[in-house]
């Protein structure tokens, strides 16, 4: 991986003359920007803005811990670097307080700063080019509604080429294109809604889609589930239904565990919970059934035959998951059950549970190290959470107890090793 991302250095610094053309081209297709607002805000456009701040999640990157609302300097670390998001306060010298609403739906539609600076794609703008020019005012008018913060914008921490235009200028050119949604003729309106919201402001393939060496999605694979870059949590894809696809479930049961974190199938954890508990928990009930509809009819991937593993002995297994059995009765089974039946309502069962079968056991092993936490949501207030058991549980006794709950009551899957104990610890530093 490195001698690969050596050579597409390289090249990329090779090619910095073609890409300054790139980035000249790349302005082709933009309007040009009136000389001045011409933006009516009214109490409604600013309501409706907030709303929309939360369906796309906002805050949550443009807020840093104990930080003022939307302020920025949060740090948003990437394979090529960190990335500072910018203050969206109406302070104008350090936020938009200077910008024009076209200016801000250049940047929502084109990825391109007020000054025309390309902006990184963690600003997860090829999706939000899909949001409409009246939904990016609404936003625009409630961010101008917000107190003005003077916080001055940190400068991004990114390793060269990856730190200058001409290298975003040609991976803009590589895998980024304005769009604009594009309704389905032969689908309801409420399909086409919840197509809307899930490829545009809730950007859910940024996460649930695979990237490639150079931090790219593909339409071709959106939805079909990738480890989420740095944070190493798995994101399962969306279509198919032993990772987390919801074709099968009833669309209330969709719409509950957008808005609450729970449904009878299964809950969130993760960056997930953090989505509920910022973003989806606070849509309109119409809104969360158009994205449950639209979630539901995603064409299906077919499930693919696990890899060739070699098994390790009868016998080792055998004491791997004795080891594991003995860690579950002493750890786990006064909240999850003697049988993995759990707690309805309380805590999950283990059995049949598809989260713990899943070929990568990333989430699974993240889980029992740091533990589990449901978001808290209007309807779900005082959720049950998970203590983490990194203090006290070796590698081997996760390796075993997580190998136990894969191949017990009727749930089989691969063996956990203690490897992938470990890496899960260094990359979090646990």
């Amino acid at each position: 991986m490195k001698r690969i991302l050596w050579t597409i250095s390289s090249t990329l610094a090779a090619v910095g003359i073609a890409a300054a053309v790139v980035v000249t081209l790349n302005l082709q297709g933009e309007a040009p920007l009136p000389a001045t607002e011409t933006l009516q805000s009214t109490p409604a456009l600013v309501q409706r803005g907030e709303y929309l701040a939360r369906v796309g999640n906002c805050m949550a990157c443009h807020t840093t811990q104990g930080g003022a609302p939307f302020a920025g300097g949060r740090g948003i670390e990437t394979p090529f670097g960190v990335v500072h998001s910018s203050n969206l306060t109406p302070d104008k010298a350090h936020g938009i307080g200077s910008w024009t609403s076209a200016e801000f739906w250049r940047a929502m539609h084109h990825g391109r700063s007020k000054d025309g600076r390309l902006l990184y794609p963690a600003f997860p703008y090829p999706n939000y080019t899909q949001v409409t020019r009246e939904d990016s005012d609404a936003i625009f008018a409630y961010l101008q509604s917000q107190p003005a913060v003077a916080e001055p914008n940190r400068a991004h921490a990114l390793r060269f080429p990856y730190s200058t235009q001409a290298a975003l200028g040609v991976w803009r050119a590589l895998f980024f294109a304005p769009g604009a949604p594009q309704p389905e003729a032969k689908q309801t309106a409420e399909y086409n809604r919840g197509a809307y919201l899930v490829n545009g402001l809730g950007h859910c393939t940024a996460c649930h889609t695979p990237r490639n060496a150079l931090g790219a999605t593909s339409d071709a694979k959106a939805f079909t589930g990738g480890l989420i870059p740095v944070q190493n949590w798995y994101a399962p894809a969306l279509n198919a239904a032993h990772e987390a696809g919801v074709k099968e479930w009833k669309t209330d049961d969709v719409v509950a565990l957008l808005k609450t974190g729970v449904a009878p199938q299964g809950s969130v954890l993760g960056p997930m919970a953090e989505v509920v508990f910022r973003s989806t928990q606070y849509l309109s009930d119409a809104d969360a059934r158009a994205m449950a509809v639209y979630l539901q009819a995603l064409p299906q991937q077919e499930r693919k035959a696990p890899a060739t593993v070699t098994a390790p002995p009868a016998s080792a297994m055998a004491s791997v998951i004795a080891r594991g059995g003995k860690v579950y009765e002493q750890q786990c089974a006064q909240c999850h059950g003697d049988q993995g039946q759990g707690e309805p309502g309380a805590f999950p069962p283990l059995a049949g549970n598809r989260a713990v079968m899943m070929a990568d056991p990333t989430n699974l092993v993240r889980v029992v190290l740091q533990g589990g936490y449901l978001p808290a949501t209007q309807g779900n207030p005082r959720p049950h959470g998970m203590p983490p058991f990194q203090q006290f549980l070796s590698d081997e006794d996760v390796a075993a107890v997580t190998t136990f709950v894969r191949n017990s009551w009727g749930n089989r899957a691969p063996g956990v090793g203690t490897i992938e104990v470990y890496r899960a610890r260094e990359r979090r530093g646990l």
